[in-house]
């Protein structure tokens, strides 16, 4: 399976900007990792490195250290996906070309996308050190793309803004607000969440419809389920955990894998639709 760096972090010269509508929005999530000290958020101006990959182009999780074994499998989907809700863009002309339905949900022949795959809790082996890759998260045509990814605690994310007109990021952690900045347009920022953050949700109180979530974990072993359903871990340490299927509505699965020196396991979790 393979591991990618998915992030947000916004950093800003412009400053921090209290915005006044202000949702206390809260995700549904798992018991936390593993214990970490909090700390405050940061968030400050910081250019894009010109290699740093687009979010359709990124790995979602961070390199994962090689040797180990695989961790690979489908998530499904059982009965009628609930219909989107239609979304109203207003008026702003930067917005032309955005979806115009909010589907969390997504299903695709019985394969569910969008679903954040992971190692619960601490490995061991795991590094000691958060990866130097940025985790990507690119405002563009006001839907913040990808929707959902992971990255390491202490990891950077990168919060691009591709629209010609002003975003501004709320990052909330459950009812806890960390960080909320503006977002001029065609500029970048990045931010670190506190190490105690697990589900961190970005919000636009300009364009409210906008919305995207990276999970924090404290080692690489994660990936985000694609329009096949498909994910993949790589490099897991030989051992037995519990694995954890993530989705923003839906809640979370678990299975139990055991993992073995060059060898791949195969795991699967379905999602039922609500009677």
């Amino acid at each position: 399976m393979k591991l990618r760096t998915l992030g947000l972090t916004v950093l800003g010269a412009v400053g921090l900007t209290a915005l006044t509508a202000c949702k206390k929005d809260e995700a549904t999530a798992p018991a936390p990792a593993a214990a970490q000290a909090p700390a405050p958020a940061t968030v400050k101006a910081a250019p894009l490195p010109a290699d740093t990959p687009l979010p359709q182009e990124q790995e979602e999780a961070a390199q994962a250290p090689q040797g180990g074994g695989g961790v690979h499998g489908f998530v499904t989907f059982k009965g009628k996906p609930p219909a989107p809700a239609p979304i109203t863009p207003g008026t702003d002309p930067n917005c032309d070309g955005m979806d115009l339905v909010d589907q969390p949900v997504q299903v695709k022949d019985g394969k569910l996308a969008n679903v954040l795959v992971r190692v619960r809790g601490n490995v061991p082996g795991q590094p000691t050190t958060p990866p130097s890759t940025m985790v990507v998260v690119d405002q563009n045509r006001c839907t913040y793309l990808p929707r959902v990814q992971g990255a390491v605690i202490g990891q950077p994310l990168v919060l691009m803004n591709s629209d010609s007109t002003l975003h501004n990021v709320r990052g909330m952690s459950g009812g806890k607000q960390l960080f909320n900045v503006t977002q001029p347009p065609l500029k970048t920022k990045e931010a670190r969440p506190p190490g105690d953050a697990e589900i961190v949700r970005l919000k636009c109180d300009i364009h409210p419809w906008m919305t995207a979530f990276v999970v924090m974990s404290p080692h690489p072993y994660f990936a985000t389920s694609g329009e096949d359903g498909a994910f993949s871990l790589q490099g897991v340490p030989p051992g037995t955990y519990t694995l954890e299927a993530w989705h923003e509505t839906l809640g979370t699965k678990t299975a139990e894998v055991t993992v073995t020196e060059g060898q791949d396991a195969e795991v699967s979790f379905e999602f039922v639709a609500a009677k």
